[in-house]
């Protein structure tokens, strides 16, 4: 969707003006992939207007596919207006325009499933699901366990103001369920699903994923992975068949605890969803725990971060590089993020990012960045040549 930023803070009714910009989730996170070396396509759906034309040229522009992109008539490109402020307090204001947008028109029928299938990592976003039935049916459609399904890595990105009243916790943890790898944060998780009690309560209520990224804010990032099936193995190194491996027992399992996919869930009307699966079970044995601390960085705007740690986590992942690697190539890409006005900024090139990677513990808990720290270094981009032949 097309973003516009303010130009000064203060609150939406007094902001003068503002700048255009772009912004999504899936689309930011396909930017930041593509300024990193690997081929990625976004698939979506745009009005046939100024705006829709600006957004495929600009996310065009970082390197994405974007030949996949359709282009509706009859709706608008989706837009949103927010102030300066961080999105956690209350000063924060975000005003969406997006029902009956062409992205809210997205389904089974007219989305081309080949095309989004085809990588060897499918990102999606509960933002999506939020926009309208047949966006969350195509949701649940691909995350749903097939032939042929690549990786799926999902964002749960709650977003309030998006759902217009209805509660979604049963519908964002039946498509967490249903990824193999999964990024939410403390405050989201507490948000949708009633969950206190840290990164361990969220893994006990949410062990189906291969892998879990729960993001603490400030303090860091902790990663659960099965060891015997972790994401390192299965989806780094050498590009990996188009046939991707799937689990009956996954499949059966879920369905028994939380009913078949788009179905209600036992025990989840809307008084019990956020208490549905107490945190007090377990956290799975087989899981190896990894935690990151954050970096110190010189705040400019406090959006796009989330975006920015998913794509980083994922460059490393396809990298086929360690838990603790891919969690600071996270932190790595959202410092990127939160030190430039907009959702988007240049991520540091790879042999930079790597260097910075590789400190030990002390140098990298004293390390401090600010604006214009990705430009310090040469950015020419070292793409790997399992990677060009990446779909």
């Amino acid at each position: 969707m097309v973003t516009f930023l303010p130009t000064r803070p203060g609150r939406l009714a007094d902001v003068p003006s503002f700048e255009r910009g772009i912004g999504g989730a899936e689309s930011n996170v396909a930017c930041v992939l593509a300024r990193a070396g690997h081929t990625t396509r976004w698939v979506s759906r745009v009005g046939a207007d100024g705006f829709g034309k600006h957004l495929t040229e600009r996310i065009g522009s970082y390197g994405v596919d974007v030949s996949a992109v359709q282009r509706d008539a009859a709706r608008p490109t989706g837009i949103y207006f927010r102030t300066a402020g961080d999105r956690a307090t209350d000063a924060h204001e975000v005003a969406y325009y997006r029902a009956g947008s062409a992205a809210s028109a997205m389904a089974v029928e007219n989305v081309d499933l080949a095309a989004v299938r085809s990588g060897r990592v499918l990102h999606l976003s509960g933002i999506t699901a939020a926009l309208s039935d047949d966006c969350l049916a195509l949701l649940r459609t691909l995350t749903a366990p097939g032939p042929g399904r690549p990786l799926v890595s999902f964002d749960v990105n709650h977003r309030v103001t998006l759902w217009n009243g209805q509660d979604p916790a049963a519908v964002l943890l039946e498509l967490a369920c249903g990824g193999d790898l999964v990024f939410v944060g403390e405050d989201e998780a507490e948000a949708a699903w009633g969950i206190t009690g840290g990164a361990a309560a969220i893994r006990a209520a949410l062990p189906e994923p291969r892998a879990l990224v729960v993001k603490q804010g400030a303090r860091g990032a902790t990663l659960f992975e099965r060891a015997e099936d972790s994401l390192q193995a299965r989806h780094g190194g050498p590009p990996c068949s188009s046939e991707a491996e799937n689990s009956g027992e996954f499949e059966d399992e879920r369905e028994a605890r939380y009913g078949a996919p788009g179905e209600e869930p036992p025990g989840t009307g809307q008084e019990g969803a956020t208490t549905r699966r107490p945190p007090t079970v377990a956290v799975p044995a087989r899981d190896t725990v990894t935690f990151v601390p954050s970096l110190h960085v010189d705040v400019v705007a406090p959006v796009g971060a989330g975006d920015a740690f998913a794509a980083g986590f994922l460059s490393a992942t396809l990298r086929g590089l360690p838990a603790k690697d891919r969690l600071r190539h996270g932190h790595l890409m959202a410092a990127a993020a939160l030190t430039v006005p907009g959702d988007l900024a240049a991520p540091p090139g790879r042999e930079h990012a790597d260097r910075l990677a590789a400190l030990d513990d002390d140098a990298w808990e004293t390390l401090r960045l600010g604006p214009g720290w990705t430009e310090a270094v040469d950015q020419a981009v070292d793409r790997a040549e399992e990677e060009v032949r990446t779909p």
